[in-house]
């Protein structure tokens, strides 16, 4: 592939998904710039991380639900060779529907469904005058099939997939794609945590009869990223190992 020195900008990519993401595309040969909000230390470890093994990479405090903040991080890039944006900042503020606070449903929009709309669009400004670029957004399966307790969560996954496909339509005169990742249950420190007999029956749910890894979602927004992926557009890729299809 040739994406020396083309920029790749992960948000939300000092832990988990968005770590391994920002590790994989920096050795597919990416500068990556990757975004936080807390805990700088992680994203500094990532940043190390990269380069020790010959990479490029620099850390940007952002909230992605602050759309003046995160418009100026892109203005601040408009003269690098920004190639692809990987929207993978996310919270969850869980809770039965009828108990749902406002507060929290709000919330968990303004990140994970408004904040990924305003880097897509602040990021496609700069594609489109370039005439090139991959946008990648992680989504979730229960954004396909719901969940219960998640309204507010489901809500914004389920919004971004539909937001991937009407970008994808109004981006691609200008050669850029725009596609959807939906993991399914991933290994993370809150699974970790769960009582066996819980996991037991959620790896039983699973026809691959695992949870996936942060880098089996990696892989999947490797590819999306790469030139191979050029003819892929508007479409939702699961990573979920046969849960829903």
């Amino acid at each position: 592939m040739e994406t020396t020195r083309r920029i790749a900008v992960v948000t939300g990519g000092s832990r988990g998904i968005g770590r391994a993401c920002a590790l994989s595309l920096a050795r597919d040969g990416f500068t990556v710039v990757l975004t936080y909000v807390s805990k700088p230390e992680l994203a500094a470890e990532v940043v190390r991380e990269i380069e020790n093994t010959g990479g490029a990479a620099r850390a940007v405090k952002l909230d992605a639900a602050d759309r003046e903040a995160a418009a100026d991080f892109f203005k601040s890039l408009k003269d690098e060779p920004l190639h692809v944006l990987v929207n993978n900042a996310g919270i969850t503020k869980d809770g039965l529907l009828i108990r749902m606070k406002d507060e929290d449903f709000d919330r968990v929009l303004d990140v994970n469904l408004k904040g990924a709309f305003t880097t897509l669009r602040e990021a496609a400004k700069l594609m489109s005058k370039r005439r090139g670029g991959r946008i990648i957004n992680i989504a979730s399966i229960v954004g396909q099939m719901g969940n219960p307790g998640q309204a507010n969560y489901v809500a914004a996954k389920a919004g971004l997939i539909g937001l991937t496909k009407t970008a994808a339509r109004e981006l691609g005169s200008r050669a850029v794609t725009v596609n959807a990742v939906a993991p399914g249950f991933i290994e993370t420190d809150m699974t970790k945590d769960l009582p066996e007999d819980i996991k037991q029956a959620m790896r039983a749910s699973v026809p691959l009869g695992r949870f996936g890894s942060a880098e089996d979602v990696a892989a999947a927004v490797s590819y999306l990223a790469s030139d191979a992926a050029g003819y892929v557009t508007g479409q939702v890729l699961a990573v979920n190992g046969g849960m829903y299809m």
